[in-house]
């Protein structure tokens, strides 16, 4: 498959990273865990890793956050996952979503919870997205629960956002840092100057993407 616009490209040297992690992990570990997020960005960058083989029976991939709809709805993360990453070989891997049968999220919180604790934590790789408002995750710097998402020790918080439709569901700041490897994955110059921005201050609650810019933070960007 070759790369031609810069984005394809990076795509694939993001592809070739997280697979190479997960097969280092693997060598050492008898599971392994990939942390997704939406969105359009990430689209290529799953249709490529999808591609790669890989000893996907033995891989876990769940979502940094979901939006409180239905698995097929049409803005569903666990849709775009299934239809994208989870093809091919890495139809293989089993996949942890993050919502239930549940009204709301803050009723759903308890069993998905449950679920998402019995991964192989800590994830290999965290892959994570970023707004023009600096959030990450579900994380939004306008939710009144940023403040719990951002100091509990709870794996997963129901977040509610007056500039988001759906209420969602998140995993923490706390189990977002449990992962061998973080990757911020963006796309345009908007991007590249909220993120230098974020990066020349250190007010979390302005620009939650800040929360994980003192760790090791791979960023691959591209126009």
């Amino acid at each position: 498959m070759t790369a031609s616009t810069p984005r394809e490209q990076l795509a694939a040297q993001l592809s070739e990273a997280v697979a190479s992690a997960l097969a280092v992990d693997l060598e050492n570990h008898e599971r392994a865990l990939l942390v997704v997020s939406g969105g359009s960005t990430p689209v290529p960058f799953f249709k490529r890793l999808a591609s790669i083989e890989l000893p996907w029976s033995r891989i876990d991939v769940t979502l940094a956050d979901e939006r409180w709809v239905a698995e097929d709805a049409e803005d569903s993360n666990a849709r775009l996952v299934r239809e994208h990453l989870l093809q091919g070989p890495a139809a293989a891997a089993r996949f942890c979503p993050l919502t239930s049968d549940d009204s709301t999220p803050e009723l759903g919180v308890e069993a998905v919870t449950k679920r998402v604790t019995e991964l192989p934590w800590p994830a290999s790789v965290v892959v994570l997205g970023m707004g023009g408002d600096g959030h990450t995750a579900s994380l939004f710097p306008d939710s009144g629960e940023l403040g719990l998402a951002l100091t509990t020790d709870d794996p997963l918080v129901a977040t509610r956002s007056p500039s988001v439709v759906q209420p969602r569901i998140t995993l923490s700041a706390g189990r977002l840092h449990q992962a061998r490897r973080h990757v911020l994955h963006v796309v345009g110059d908007d991007k590249r100057s909220v993120l230098a921005h974020a990066m020349a201050g250190d007010d979390v609650r302005e620009l939650p993407i800040r929360a994980f810019l003192a760790c090791p933070l791979a960023v691959y960007w591209a126009p």
